[in-house]
């Protein structure tokens, strides 16, 4: 049997060393590509040609890209390392603020950061000097560093605007986030030596041993009590991001100690409901996620809330659900399925959580409104509905958790439907 041959490199090295380092660089920007990709990109674009641009583009759009968050990070790296004569100096305005007169622009969007990090890999980053640009609008660059703290500016930063040292940074400090819960007062009683009711079943008991002789009342108070914490995320693309650094801030809560939960108990959905508790006990983050992402197989899939929402009522409500906990319930509600449904199950949801709380990381935008199908239906089913798109929002959960009260953005957004 003879050895099968390895295959055939192209013959232009200059070729293959540029796009080499164009893949080096959308890796580091966060795109899962190995070496075999890189071979076939080469081989593609020597068949397709080099006279067009954008066959060009698409060519190694095509072995490059394979999921729809990654195109804006493709387009971005691509015009930056291919088809801008001047992409270092584009890169170097990219990694800070710029404002056109007394107006401060906006962060730069995540897909611009992104590829100019991973181009910038290594390089001296000096600022350019940016008034010798021709045809350009004069821009002034403003070091906002000494305005705002990093951790400040990090906090409210969006999930999804954030580089990739930026989301190694907000998972460290996701770590050290607490969620805490107040004990709820049980039926049941315990010995009180501070007052509280009388306890007559141990006060007879103690004058039967005194021979009828009732010298004093025994007292008791309530026993205190802590729910759980029951965590439905969305997985779907949609959600990636957020849906990520939510486990993270979620693995955090499950193992951190005098928090007074009871228990956690952590699934996600998508096209399907996949229960991940016994995942998040394990203490290392990084092995907890991953073992969470291979048991879950529908990780930036589709969404089907109803249906997801039905399993979980029906296989998992009555075990977790018994005492009362506290749900959250992590998803952007985009979702096109059987309305009647999902109403039904997020209903059925409410009634059997103590309370339950909506976590939409759409409610960054301040123009916001109930439209979609899917979130004009849950709204009026939850308790509070908030906001869930940076590491401020996640803060404020406790306070949500703790005010039976607090609707969050519930009661203006029912008023636009």
């Amino acid at each position: 049997m003879s050895e099968a041959l390895p295959p055939e490199l192209p013959e232009n090295p200059q070729l293959m060393h540029n796009i080499t380092h164009f893949a080096r660089a959308l890796r580091r920007a966060g795109l899962p590509i190995g070496p075999g990709r890189v071979m076939d990109a080469v081989r593609a674009v020597e068949a397709a040609g080099f006279t067009d641009k954008q066959d060009f583009y698409w060519t190694l759009h095509a072995c490059f890209v394979n999921r729809p968050e990654h195109r804006d990070v493709f387009g971005q790296v691509f015009r930056l390392y291919w088809r801008d004569p001047r992409f270092m100096e584009h890169m170097m305005a990219m990694m800070l603020p710029a404002i056109r007169g007394a107006q401060e622009d906006r962060a730069a969007k995540s897909a611009e950061k992104r590829a100019a990090e991973a181009l910038l890999d290594g390089a001296e980053r000096d600022l350019p000097d940016l008034s010798e640009m021709e045809g350009e609008e004069t821009l002034i660059e403003v070091d906002a560093s000494a305005t705002m703290s990093g951790d400040e500016r990090l906090r409210t930063l969006d999930f999804e605007q954030m580089s990739t040292d930026e989301v190694a940074q907000a998972k460290r400090m996701l770590a050290q986030l607490r969620l805490p819960i107040k004990p709820l007062a049980s039926r049941r009683g315990q010995p009180s030596a501070a007052g509280g009711t009388v306890d007559a079943r141990r006060s007879l008991r103690r004058a039967m041993r005194r021979g009828g002789e009732l010298d004093r009342l025994a007292m008791k108070r309530p026993r205190p009590r802590w729910p759980n914490l029951v965590v439905l995320c969305d997985i779907s693309g949609s959600m990636s991001q957020y849906s990520r650094m939510v486990l993270h801030f979620l693995h955090a809560v499950a193992n951190a100690k005098g928090q007074g939960w009871a228990k956690v108990y952590a699934f996600t959905f998508g096209t399907q409901l996949t229960n991940i508790t016994r995942h998040l006990a394990t203490r290392d983050v990084d092995a907890a996620l991953a073992a969470a992402g291979s048991h879950a197989q529908d990780w930036e899939g589709g969404t089907r809330i109803g249906a997801c929402l039905h399993a979980f009522n029906r296989d998992w409500s009555r075990r977790v659900m018994g005492q009362g906990a506290v749900v959250l319930l992590i998803t952007d509600g985009l979702d096109r399925g059987d309305m009647a449904g999902l109403v039904r199950e997020v209903e059925r949801l409410h009634l059997s959580s103590r309370r339950l709380i909506w976590l939409n990381p759409l409610l960054r935008w301040e123009e916001f409104a109930p439209k979609a199908q899917g979130i004009a239906a849950m709204l009026p089913h939850v308790d509070s509905f908030r906001a869930g798109h940076s590491i401020a929002s996640l803060e404020y959960l406790a306070a949500a958790i703790s005010d039976a009260r607090d609707p969050g953005e519930k009661a203006r957004l029912l008023a636009q439907l």
